[in-house]
């Protein structure tokens, strides 16, 4: 009866984002029942803290560096060339235009620094998660004053990795399209393998098949398989002269067939919108297309809450400014992760789980900006029976559907087995963590991971590293990744090589720091520890939205483009080639117009058409320079 009365109620809203009322049935916020969390830094404990702080400053200062770096793009002569003789905004400023404020999650802003064939500031793409009209919607942005939009491997793997949060989450995906194709001299790092290139479509009708929107705005050029991009949206927005969408551009052509033709007549926003039916909505500027694709986002099929801010929830009872102090520089430099806990829950109120046995692994409830969330966080090496109660407390919160969060700082070496009793139970050991690792990777709940310290060896897997799919995972800037710890090659190695050890220490020194993982996307960020809390809140409000979908069921097909278009096909020239209603093709000069009363249209026929015209076409081609 209830949903009943509510579906007659929301046909009287004309967006299908719709927003519940909150005004009846509202009940007061109730105070978290939660022991309090009391741990203030002791005396004992300041030098501690004190060294942790210089380091964390020392890290910050460098993040903020970077950061500096990667804002400024491709450098000003790219920003000039960009927004003067092509008169295209920037990327930063058509977020402005997309989202509703400022305040968005930006995922791996640092990824592209730092590699082999050279620095890709952003990896040449802006992505991350805002609100459109109130909805959390992935966002997928070309920067093309970064080596002209071309997309290099790092540049496909941050683009896999949006689409990834958006299939985990269900949240709508808004591609701002500005690309001129792969990079060619790494193309055997793009196009082969199954997570390169050609995943991104599949990508795009998987989602579409899970009832996942996706938007596409082409503010720039859309060449080679960029193309297939907006093709393959459920909607497509594209700019007047600006944007362009071909296989192979103008240059292409001419070097195929000897015949010159501009962009906006091989593949302009006009030509599209008109003829093609390639793109759905015809903008004549940047400003039009962007309330276009907010327009079309009102019209998904959400039911979000009230109006109203959603609860802060009570601020902890200490300063998030103490959390550069509690981020320990080294493994040494650990101090107690409940003092980590008590400044990241609401009021600092925590329900601790099997407090005394295992403690070197403490778990428990807590609630961050009002969402009640399971803690999973090291505080010691990852014993037998550490991870017998890792294994209780993940299947627990499993059972009662609340989000995990993972504060992870595992141990920079594994125990030495040096005796026959040490063997055993270093056995036990195994057991125990491969039942935590078997219980973290089949819990179904939404997974966010911090890491606070190190991130080494088998202990990670356990506490939800990459491999293990949380759907968010950060790190704090004196954050360690690596297989064992700097300064602990040894323990790897034979005891009389010395040398081979210090080599790899340092090399370990350099590979396993923060910055060095974030560029090359074995995260989705890089945070600071004062605002851990706000990115925490972020995420869950970002995990939370999928209950609001109206229409979840997956169907067995996408949504698939209108193919019965194709009987207007533009080819190279500006011809059209047309078909008659006995099958017949021929290709005819005409103006951009849509002939809607032919039919008889067959793909394969339009394929094998083209595929004889081409042939023909390069046997009759005059001598180089002769255009007659």
């Amino acid at each position: 009866m209830q949903r009943c009365i509510l579906r007659i109620a929301e046909r009287r809203w004309p967006s299908s984002v719709r927003r519940a009322s909150s005004a009846t049935g509202k009940r007061p916020a109730v105070r978290s029942a939660f022991p309090l969390l009391e741990r203030p830094l002791q005396a004992i404990q300041r030098h501690v803290y004190e060294a942790n702080l210089r380091n964390s400053r020392a890290c910050q200062k460098k993040y903020a560096e970077l950061k500096e770096e990667v804002r400024r793009g491709g450098g000003a002569n790219a920003v000039a060339r960009h927004t003067q003789r092509n008169r295209k905004l920037l990327v930063r400023d058509r977020l402005r235009l997309l989202l509703d404020d400022d305040d968005f999650l930006e995922l791996s802003p640092l990824a592209g620094l730092g590699l082999p064939y050279g620095d890709i500031p952003s990896a040449g793409c802006l992505t991350g998660v805002g609100r459109i009209n109130g909805l959390w919607c992935v966002f997928i942005a070309n920067d093309a004053t970064v080596k002209g939009g071309t997309a290099y491997p790092i540049t496909v793997k941050k683009q896999l990795r949006a689409q990834e949060v958006a299939i985990q989450n269900r949240l709508p995906c808004v591609y701002l399209v500005d690309s001129g194709g792969a990079f060619l001299p790494l193309q055997s790092e793009i196009f082969p393998d199954k997570n390169q290139g050609g995943r991104t479509f599949y990508n795009e009708a998987i989602m579409s098949a899970m009832k996942i929107p996706q938007v596409a705005l082409v503010c720039g050029s859309c060449t080679a398989g960029g193309a297939y991009i907006p093709t393959m949206a459920e909607e497509a927005v594209m700019v007047h002269r600006i944007g362009t969408i071909f296989l192979g551009g103008p240059p292409l052509v001419k070097a195929a067939t000897g015949e010159e033709v501009s962009p906006e007549d091989l593949g302009g926003a006009r030509l599209h919108a008109e003829v093609s039916g390639c793109v759905d909505h015809f903008a004549q500027e940047e400003q039009e297309a962007f309330d276009q694709t907010r327009n079309i986002i009102a019209t998904l099929n959400f039911q979000l809450p009230g109006e109203e801010e959603p609860s802060a929830g009570e601020e902890p009872l200490h300063s998030s400014e103490e959390l550069l102090g509690l981020a320990p520089r080294s493994y040494s430099h650990t101090l107690d992760v409940k003092m980590i806990v008590s400044r990241l829950a609401d009021g600092s109120r925590f329900q601790e789980f099997k407090a005394r046995y295992g403690t070197t692994l403490v778990t428990g409830f807590a609630k961050i900006h009002g969402h009640l969330v399971g803690i999973v966080a090291n505080n010691g090496a990852l014993t037998y029976e550490a991870a017998l109660k890792g294994s209780h407390f993940v299947q627990l919160c499993d059972q009662r559907d609340i989000p995990l969060l993972f504060l992870q700082n595992t141990a920079p070496a594994a125990a030495p087995t040096l005796s026959a009793a040490q063997a055993e139970i270093n056995s036990n050991r195994l057991k125990a963590q491969g039942s935590m690792m078997s219980a973290v990777a089949c819990a179904s709940v939404p997974k966010i991971t911090v890491v606070i310290g190190g991130c080494h060896g088998a202990d990670s897997y356990a506490m939800c590293g990459r491999a293990f799919d949380p759907n968010f995972l950060f790190l704090w800037p004196n954050a360690r990744v690596s297989l064992t710890g700097p300064g602990h090659a040894g323990s790897l190695l034979p005891a009389d090589d010395g040398r081979e050890a210090e080599k790899l220490n340092e090399k370990l020194e350099e590979e396993s720091s923060a910055f060095f993982s974030s560029g090359r996307m074995w995260d989705d960020g890089v945070i600071l520890p004062q605002e851990t809390r706000k990115v925490l809140r972020d995420s869950l409000d970002i995990i939370k939205q999928q209950r609001y979908q109206m229409s979840t069921e997956k169907t067995r097909y996408g949504l698939i483009q209108l193919l019965n278009r194709l009987k207007d096909l533009p080819v190279a020239g500006g011809g059209m080639l047309h078909s008659d209603n006995k099958g017949g093709k021929h290709i005819k000069k005409t103006q951009h117009t849509r002939n809607n009363s032919e039919s008889g249209f067959d793909i394969m026929r339009v394929i094998k058409y083209l595929g004889d015209c081409w042939m023909k076409r390069l046997k009759l081609l005059p001598a180089a320079g002769n255009k007659n």
